[in-house]
């Protein structure tokens, strides 16, 4: 045991404790504050951070990552105004600290308030994404919570060029710089102690990146966990659905990011329309490069098919590579997502509001796209000011996990000397 990472990050765990705390009371207006800073300092410091994710970079590929890898690690010009968009988005926010969620009276006079209040201490862990530090950092901080970040060790210069811009917002803005915090070891032992809650200081986790991550934080830790453990999503194409928008939503759901959670691994399309629809995806998935698997039918489709064994309908590919299969009708298709999804994001094209309903009635995933790309699976898609994860299991929060889902609440109970009898 490494005692001294150990005392270094309970030292994290209470310094964020003791920031929560002082962030609890701050007002909406010095909170909002630290978004105008925060924006100037990554403007002001995009040549450091742009340079830090140079070197990650380079070392990535020197260390054999894969396309989709790098393309999650990159940061350029047009990457970093959209971190600042949405710190802009996250400002503008109505502060979810302090609402009153529910109010009502008593017969013997009380009168109950249910308050939202942060959570407390955050802890993210994640691999390959240095947005997600900036992302997580503003929603924290907006929902009056403290967070300590943990980044992989492939991004963790870009990682520590955020967080140093972000903590001088923090400063500029007055509030305690060690709302927001990064743990700067690359030692294994760091995510541990974290999972472990840091003597208490901890009071939920969010792992951020792949399968293997994600399975064992909730395989080790011992506070509660945020978090999907793997985005398999699908397409059903139904009979009766708009085939020229069913393409485009297709197209879009694998292609324009494949390295995404919320990118589609699986379409599924009704038998009546294979023979025309079919070809044509597949030609169009094909001339951008996607390689298509497929089950026996789809294979009759297109020559260009690959055949696809029983592990492609449970793989997260991350890539472009897809899988197609032909269902004889929507409860088929309803079944072999309930068998092979992950409660992730699954999406219908049709133009039945019958089968529209059944769909979404039948499927329990966190996200149901209606005539959508699947990759609108995000929390600033939803308006949520960004995310600082997709949660897929069913306590407290579920789907994206924006400001609101970041806050817990408490009863305030209001009398007039009453006692109980």
């Amino acid at each position: 045991m490494n005692m001294d990472l150990k005392q270094q990050l309970y030292e994290m765990g209470q310094k964020a404790k003791n920031a929560a705390s002082i962030l609890n009371t701050s007002s909406s207006q010095q909170k909002n504050g630290f978004f105008d800073f925060a924006i100037e300092e990554i403007n002001a410091q995009k040549d450091l951070i742009l340079k830090a994710n140079g070197q990650d970079i380079t070392k990535a590929k020197d260390n054999g990552k894969d396309n989709a890898f790098i393309d999650r690690l990159t940061l350029n010009k047009e990457r970093l105004d959209s971190m600042c968009k949405t710190l802009e988005e996250i400002k503008l926010f109505a502060d979810p600290v302090g609402k009153i969620l529910a109010n009502w009276d008593r017969p013997n006079g009380l009168n109950i308030s249910r308050v939202s209040t942060p959570l407390g201490v955050i802890g993210l862990i994640f691999e390959s994404r240095p947005n997600v530090a900036s992302d997580a950092g503003g929603l924290c901080l907006k929902s009056g919570n403290a967070v300590i970040l943990r980044s992989g060790k492939d991004g963790l210069r870009s990682a520590l060029a955020i967080v140093a811009a972000l903590r001088s917002a923090l400063v500029k803005a007055k509030l305690p710089e060690d709302c927001i915090q990064l743990v700067s070891s690359k030692q294994r032992e760091a995510a541990t102690y974290m999972l472990e809650g840091l003597n208490g200081a901890i009071d939920v986790i969010v792992p951020r990146g792949g399968k293997s991550l994600v399975a064992e934080v909730e395989r080790s830790a011992k506070v509660p966990v945020f978090g999907h453990l793997e985005g398999i999503c699908h397409v059903y194409i139904d009979n009766r659905a708009d085939q020229a928008k069913a393409l485009e939503i297709c197209i879009n759901s694998k292609m324009r990011r494949t390295g995404v959670c919320g990118a589609a691994e699986t379409i599924l399309i009704h038998h009546d329309i294979a023979d025309i629809f079919g070809p044509l995806l597949i030609q169009k998935l094909s001339s951008l490069g996607c390689e298509v698997r497929g089950c026996d039918k789809a294979q009759l489709l297109d020559a260009r098919v690959i055949p696809a064994i029983e592990e492609d309908w449970s793989t997260e590919y991350l890539a472009p590579i897809v899988s197609i299969k032909l269902v004889n009708s929507i409860g088929d298709a309803v079944e072999h997502i309930n068998k092979y999804g992950t409660g992730h994001t699954e999406c219908i094209v049709s133009d039945n509001k019958e089968a529209q309903n059944q769909f979404t009635s039948s499927i329990d995933s966190a996200i149901l796209m209606i005539n959508a790309s699947t990759q609108f699976a995000d929390g600033g898609e939803f308006g949520l000011g960004g995310e600082i994860g997709i949660a897929t299991g069913k306590f407290h929060a579920r789907g994206p996990v924006g400001i609101d889902q970041l806050t817990s609440f408490k009863y305030i109970v209001s009398g007039n000397g009453q006692t109980r009898s």
